[in-house]
């Protein structure tokens, strides 16, 4: 582990400096020793309205809300292209404080990082107006602006990944924005910050403040001076950030929690299918919203996938992050491990089955002893009634139900409170073509795993979330519609009191 590369001291990024320590300290810990690296300066009401204050004058000067689209274009490329820059160092920064594997950091969520950038200078390089003649006489035009300060706050489990897009997408519309990360990982995101200053974001423009959810996050809520909020978390807090945010009519967006069903049907391709399950719970150590956490297997395959897909999760390479043989690392905090490894107990409570793990793995390295493993657990389940079937464990933890027909399949997906994605597994096309209808998710993925489309709106139904996001949907979100009425020619209006 190479911790000289994290700073000291985490603090908050305001109007282009960096402020003086003042908060509560909270101490960083890399996950596979559990060893402290940094810590992070929490900010409170002040220092988070501090930084309001900062993006509000930013936006109220004009310069940025007002900048031709093409010098945003230009300078959103340049931000693409100092991320790419220094993936190297932001990946080790996010595997300091999060624990998931430096070559999936580097390969997936840095470079996605970067690409959320060049994306959106190319949406905005193709937006349009809107023209309404239909009424005689007059000529509506309809232009979208920028709504102000927009409250960006992003999860632990990808934090540059998908804060980006939130900062990506607010400032290619012309929004300033104030982005907190989670307290337990801050480190990419304070580097990232610092280089899209680099790379000549105007002071004001992206401000970082940094700590918990009940204090900086709430603040930073609260604050009558923020004008939109876009939030990626748990589902609790997302209910409680859009209260507070109804009580001024802030508009939110809220991508949320998951319970995604992965429905393997005997008409699968059936090693593709395994690879991808596989994959859609263990990877990013099983922490991902989206991740296929319920897998539902029709009868006739149950027994050879189940059998198959437990051999290879007890294979799973589990070791340092840094390491590029390691397949699963640790998860993001001893708290949250603990939180996964309680679902074992409730699991056997409930008359599951575990076929495998359910503890956190013997046979490490000494170094790593301290670290926040699990083993990666898969669970027989034979009702969809179970809490681990319902709730979202948000760790490497499968549970296996088994399906007869159709009919059963679709009954057990959409039994679930959640509704974000889900996978469908069958080379019959009449099968695909009812499954997409009859999915009760925001995103259906057919024969693949994890295939984000940025064109097109990525969120859920029911507790899974509020809004989308996408180039689209990010217009809409971060913009405001004005339409513009003209005669075409002078009008005489009628003369009251005359």
């Amino acid at each position: 582990m190479n911790a000289n590369v994290a700073p000291e001291r985490v603090v908050s990024l305001i109007d282009g400096e960096w402020v003086d320590a003042r908060g509560p300290r909270l101490a960083i810990h890399y996950p596979a020793t559990g060893a402290q690296v940094s810590e992070l300066a929490e900010a409170d009401a002040e220092e988070v309205d501090r930084a309001v204050r900062a993006a509000r004058r930013a936006f109220e000067n004009r310069s940025w809300s007002r900048m031709p689209v093409e010098a945003r274009q230009a300078l959103l490329m340049k931000c693409h292209d100092i991320v790419l820059a220094h993936a190297d160092e932001l990946a080790l920064l996010e595997c300091l404080n999060l624990g998931v594997s430096l070559r999936e950091l580097k390969e997936r969520h840095i470079r996605r990082a970067a690409f959320n950038f060049r994306f959106f200078s190319e949406v905005i390089g193709q937006g349009a107006g809107e023209v309404y003649d239909q009424t005689a006489g007059y000529r509506s035009i309809v232009v979208r602006e920028p709504v102000g300060v927009a409250a960006l706050i992003a999860p632990w489990n990808a934090p540059t990944a998908l804060a980006s897009m939130k900062v990506a997408a607010a400032l290619a519309f012309g929004n300033t924005c104030v982005l907190k990360p989670s307290e337990q990982t801050p480190l990419a995101l304070a580097r990232f910050v610092e280089l899209l200053h680099e790379a000549g974001v105007p002071p004001g423009v992206v401000n970082l403040v940094n700590g918990r959810g009940p204090v900086t996050g709430a603040a930073l809520v609260a604050n009558p001076e923020v004008d939109l909020i876009s939030f990626t978390g748990g589902t609790e807090t997302g209910r409680a950030i859009m209260a507070e945010a109804g009580r001024r009519l802030k508009p939110c967006t809220m991508e949320l929690g998951g319970k995604s069903a992965n429905i393997i049907f005997a008409s699968a391709d059936y090693d593709r299918a395994l690879d991808a399950a596989l994959a859609s719970i263990f990877s990013n150590n099983g922490q991902q919203c989206l991740a296929g956490s319920r897998i539902l297997v029709e009868k006739p395959i149950a027994d050879r996938f189940i059998a198959d897909f437990t051999a290879r999760a007890a294979r799973i390479r589990i070791g340092d992050p840094m390491d590029e043989a390691t397949e699963l690392g640790p998860l993001a905090s001893a708290g949250h491990r603990d939180r996964v490894l309680s679902y074992a107990g409730i699991a056997r409570s409930e008359g599951l089955e575990i076929l495998h793990g359910g503890a956190a793995p013997q046979g490490l390295p000494e170094a790593l002893w301290g670290g926040y493993f699990v083993q990666p657990t898969v669970a027989l389940a034979p009702t969809n009634g179970a809490r681990t079937c319902q709730e979202e464990i948000f760790g490497p933890f499968a549970t296996i139900q088994v399906f007869d027909g159709y009919a059963e399949a679709m009954d057990k997906a959409n039994d679930t409170a959640f509704g974000l994605v889900s996978y469908v597994w069958s080379d019959h096309l009449p099968t695909i073509e009812r499954a997409t209808r009859d999915l009760r998710s925001g995103v259906v993925w057919v024969n693949t795993t994890m295939t984000r489309e940025l064109r097109a709106p990525f969120g859920g139904y029911k507790d899974s979330g509020v809004g989308r996001e996408s180039g689209p949907a990010c217009r809409d979100f971060y913009t405001e519609a004005k339409t513009i009425t003209v005669p075409a020619e002078p009008i005489t209006p009628r003369r009251l009191g005359a």
